[in-house]
């Protein structure tokens, strides 16, 4: 099967992998995005796995305020290089990762940062913010951790 530039920019758009990556996801799916989305959720997970021994020089911590200042959350994620740190699709998962603690249960943060990992994305509860984070190690190739967050409400 022949898969077509635009099959592989709507998968692109998707995820924001590169085109390379769609490309190899589609063919081995047989044009299937879905297969082709497992496929790459599935890369990920290794990819990520591989770069476990690498040092986390940098980082982003972004803020997020609910409403009327009635509840705001931190959080800190880390990686290897300014580079990637100043990206703004970096910087935007750290802030919907903010989001995500400022809407989580206190009992459930309490627990720690492999407890929030777990936890279903709140934009898209067919993703884990653990998947979000391979997600992130995959498109900027580098290793990719939550590290600390805080929630504050009055």
């Amino acid at each position: 099967m022949i898969i077509g530039v635009s099959e592989i920019k709507q998968l692109r758009d998707r995820t924001g992998l590169p085109m390379v990556q769609c490309k190899e996801a589609l063919e081995y799916s047989g044009g299937d995005v879905e297969k082709a989305l497992e496929f790459l959720k599935e890369k990920g997970a290794v990819i990520a796995s591989k770069k476990q021994d690498r040092s986390l020089g940098s980082g982003s911590i972004q803020a997020y305020v609910h409403g009327h200042g009635s509840v705001a959350a931190l959080a800190e994620l880390l990686c290897e290089t300014d580079f990637v740190a100043r990206n703004p699709e970096f910087q935007a998962l750290t802030k919907d990762i903010a989001m995500q603690i400022a809407a989580t249960e206190d009992a459930i943060l309490e627990q720690g940062v492999e407890e929030i990992l777990k936890q279903p994305f709140f934009k898209d509860p067919s993703v884990t913010i653990a998947n979000l984070i391979e997600g992130a190690v995959q498109k900027f190739g580098e290793r990719t951790e939550l590290g600390r967050f805080v929630k504050y409400t009055v």
